[in-house]
Order: C-alpha cells, then sequence, then structure tokens
C-alpha cells in the first residue's frame, strides 16, 4: 500500500500514529458537522478541515461530485466505472515533478499496478498504484491538492 521511491525511509511508529490520528480527526469532522479542528502539541500542529471549509481559488475547476465509496458509477457514456482511492491521507501530486508530464491522463489506458500519482504524508512521497486495469475516464483531484485516506482519486472504465 505505501510504495515508496527508492531510498524513502519506512515511516516510524510515530509518524504511523500521526496518520492514524489524522484518518480519525478526519471521519471526526465528518460525523459531527464541524468544519475545522486544529490540535497543538509541543512544536507539533495538526489542522484538519472539511471540504467546505476550503477555499478555492475562482479560476480553480469546482470538484466533481463522487460517487459514493466502493459503488460502481455510470462514467461517460453510461460505461461502469470505478474508482482508484487514496490509501492515505495527504497531498496528492499526479506528476513526478512540477512542469512534468502526469502519471495519467484521461483516455489512457493503464495497467493493474501502474503508478497513477504520489501522496505526500510526513514528508515522504508514496506511489499510488492502480488496482486495476482499464481506460481513465476522469481525474477527481488536482495537483496539490489535500486527499484523505479512501478518497476517490481517478475513475476506470474497465476493458
Amino acid at each position: 500500500m505505501n510504495d515508496r521511491p527508492a531510498g524513502a525511509a519506512a515511516p516510524s511508529i510515530e509518524e504511523d500514529t500521526l496518520l492514524g490520528l489524522i484518518d480519525r480527526l478526519a471521519a471526526l469532522i465528518d460525523e459531527t458537522g464541524l468544519s475545522e479542528l486544529e490540535i497543538e502539541a509541543g512544536d507539533t500542529v495538526v489542522a484538519v478541515r472539511s471540504a467546505s471549509a476550503i477555499i478555492v481559488a475562482p479560476d480553480a475547476p469546482s470538484a466533481p461530485a463522487l460517487p459514493g465509496a466502493g459503488a460502481a458509477a455510470a462514467g461517460p457514456g453510461g460505461a461502469a466505472t470505478t474508482s482508484i482511492k487514496a490509501p492515505l491521507t495527504g497531498i496528492w501530486y499526479g506528476a513526478p515533478t512540477p512542469g512534468s508530464a502526469p502519471y495519467v491522463t484521461v483516455d489512457a489506458e493503464i495497467g493493474a499496478g501502474q503508478v497513477v500519482g504520489l501522496i505526500e504524508a510526513m514528508k515522504l512521497f508514496n506511489e499510488i498504484k492502480s488496482d486495476t486495469g482499464g481506460r481513465v475516464t476522469r481525474v477527481l483531484v488536482e495537483s496539490g491538492q489535500l486527499v484523505k485516506a479512501r478518497q476517490p482519486l481517478i475513475e476506470v472504465e474497465p476493458l
């Protein structure tokens, strides 16, 4: 699940604990309807915001409606699609470096196990691989966007 680039260190127990805490705080935000929660412990500050609390720049595309978790949705043209979901909470990057070509684009064919993006968490970049093969119908998140664990990232129409 957390495939790392060569030479990247495995997360420490403290980092795993913090990532687990962030996921639980995100679930708490969803359950309670809070818009923001900030926790400070020593030099560490963790702020978790609901999607409604994040301000989108006027020229940024609006977020598309996402299908329910685990459900197949009808993609463009009515074909059933599945989604590749974030395995952890962090910042999504659709390309290996700024200005380089994205890992995947709409209408591209991908194979199971193919890298589709990176999620940065605790200063570590984790390769995100497709668990299915098919044709990409939509990329649901922008590079640099915070994503939560289990959030759909890319829709794929199986071939």
